[in-house]
């Protein structure tokens, strides 16, 4: 490894920026190859493109010369009964000199549904660049991320230089559908992550227009509450009026979880939020954000809150409540004059640390089995909670951080901001819990990305310049460990000058 400040460290991140930047057409079109598969993990027809995009995967990989593992991940049960298998993941291995750092990249080349008809200005599937922007399905969420990193080695590989860091990769092809059996995955091999340092996620956005390093998201705990009044519909004019109706009891008792300032009602359930350190509260000041656009953006006229900080605190700080919707009554065009017989409501509340979704779990059915018992209504009540993911949070101050930073000033120019995440990322605590190693949230796609959405996409720019970040994160955090490897243990550091790493 050559010494760093030194003239020759110099000459190498210019050759990589400047490769980078000559080969950026050839990372685009490469980008381009992998969005043409409708890798849409949610549609039992399109497996075998799920599939296929892993083994695509998979060979790039590979290609750099690393050791790949395809690993069968059972199957799936659907609805209807029918088991279909599961995408394989990826468990790969680049590199395992003992004097470097590891890290473990985890990243997904599943997609969300996309149709041109959902309201798409062009084919999902086809990379179409528009004013810097390349669009299409999968563009930021998450194929553009994993090829950026895979760019980022890549381009050591031609400019024939040593790769500063070992690096492992895990690729899975069913993270928009829960993940299934991932968990299992990482439980199941404790080896594999045995020697590894970091682990590093770039599968979320900046808050805004400028750099951002993710040190936290939210858990979730969904709850579905059904209602049943009968054995089947009824008739309002024959029903109306002398019954008990399911609806009007979940109604109620959806109406009676928040208040009109978005306050939780349900009580306990700030309890164990985390407190706000003075530390954290200082995070915030420099934050950039812009309540306005962000505002325009959504497309509603008020927040519940006035000023950025605090729009900021209940976003990422304080558990929230959202309710999803009803399954069961009527909701289609015309009118229906029918008591359904039985209905759902979905809720969900985002949690916060130290919030645990066992817990919340316990006081939802509590306090819903309460307010329902002061309806005094005869129909029968069933609270469940089908999902449970705890929130994570991550030590700003761990040495990847740093790396990262110092990564993000050498090509951006701007120190990054330091955010959380409203929504929820369940691997990122997986990682934490069962490999007790330090996790880091680093992405590429700006706020106005449309992850999920519509005309997603990822700018040319951040799609290289990001490629650029990822190369320059191996050398800041291969110093970085080393002057720890030094302070720790002396011997090793003077060895490693004498051979001229």
């Amino acid at each position: 490894m050559l010494p760093f400040g030194t003239d020759a460290s110099v000459k190498l991140v210019d050759d990589i920026f400047n490769y980078i930047d000559v080969h950026q057409n050839e990372f685009v079109q490469n980008l381009g190859n992998w969005l043409a598969v409708p890798s849409d993990s949610s549609d039992p027809h399109l497996r075998g493109e799920v599939i296929k995009m892993m083994d695509i995967a998979a060979e790039r990989i590979q290609a750099l010369g690393a050791t790949v593992e395809l690993v069968d991940m059972g199957f799936e049960k659907l609805y209807d009964g029918q088991n279909i298998s599961i995408p394989p993941a990826i468990l790969a291995t680049l590199g395992n000199d003992t004097k470097k750092a590891t890290v473990c990249f985890y990243g997904h080349v599943d997609v969300q549904p996309a149709k041109k008809e959902d309201g798409w200005d062009t084919d999902p599937y086809t990379l179409t660049e528009i004013n810097g922007n390349l669009h299409g399905r999968g563009a930021t969420d998450n194929k553009g991320p994993v090829l950026a990193w895979i760019n980022a080695i890549d381009t050591y590989r031609a400019l024939k230089q040593d790769i500063p860091i070992n690096l492992k990769f895990i690729i899975e092809g069913m993270e928009e559908t829960g993940s299934p059996g991932l968990e299992e995955l990482v439980r199941g091999h404790s080896e594999f992550f045995s020697d590894v340092d970091y682990i590093v996620i770039s599968d979320n956005l900046w808050l805004s227009k400028k750099p951002a390093l993710t040190y936290g998201t939210r858990g979730n705990a969904y709850f579905f509450v059904e209602v049943e009044c009968a054995e089947k519909d009824m008739h309002s004019g024959t029903f109306g009026g002398i019954i008990h109706e399911a609806m009007n009891d979940l109604v109620s008792l959806l109406a009676s979880l928040v208040d009109s300032s978005g306050r939780i009602l349900i009580p306990g359930i700030y309890d164990d939020v985390a407190p706000l350190t003075e530390e954290e509260t200082k995070l915030y000041d420099n934050i950039e954000f812009d309540l306005e656009e962000h505002k325009n953006n959504s497309g509603v006229n008020r927040f519940l809150q006035s000023t950025k900080e605090k729009v900021l605190l209940h976003l990422w700080r304080y558990p929230s409540l959202s309710i999803h919707g009803i399954e069961g009554g009527f909701y289609g065009s015309g009118s229906k004059t029918v008591i359904p017989s039985k209905v759902i409501g979905k809720f969900s509340i985002r949690q916060v640390p130290n919030m645990d979704f066992t817990v919340v779990e316990k006081q939802v059915v509590k306090y819903l089995e309460e307010e329902f018992a002061k309806r005094n209504s005869p129909n029968k009540l069933k609270v469940s909670m089908p999902i449970g993911a705890l929130p994570w949070v991550a030590n700003i101050n761990d040495l990847q951080y740093e790396a990262a930073r110092n990564a993000i000033i050498k090509v951006f120019g701007v120190t990054p901001d330091m955010i959380r995440d409203g929504s929820t990322i369940p691997i990122a605590s997986t990682f934490k819990t069962l490999t007790k190693k330090s996790v880091m949230m680093l992405p590429i796609g700006g706020a106005d990305a449309g992850e999920h959405s519509q005309n997603e996409k990822l700018s040319r720019s951040n799609y290289i310049q990001g490629t650029k970040m990822f190369a320059t994160f191996f050398l800041e955090l291969s110093k970085l460990h080393e002057n720890l490897l030094a302070k720790t243990n002396p011997k090793i550091s003077k060895i490693s000058q004498l051979l001229g790493s």
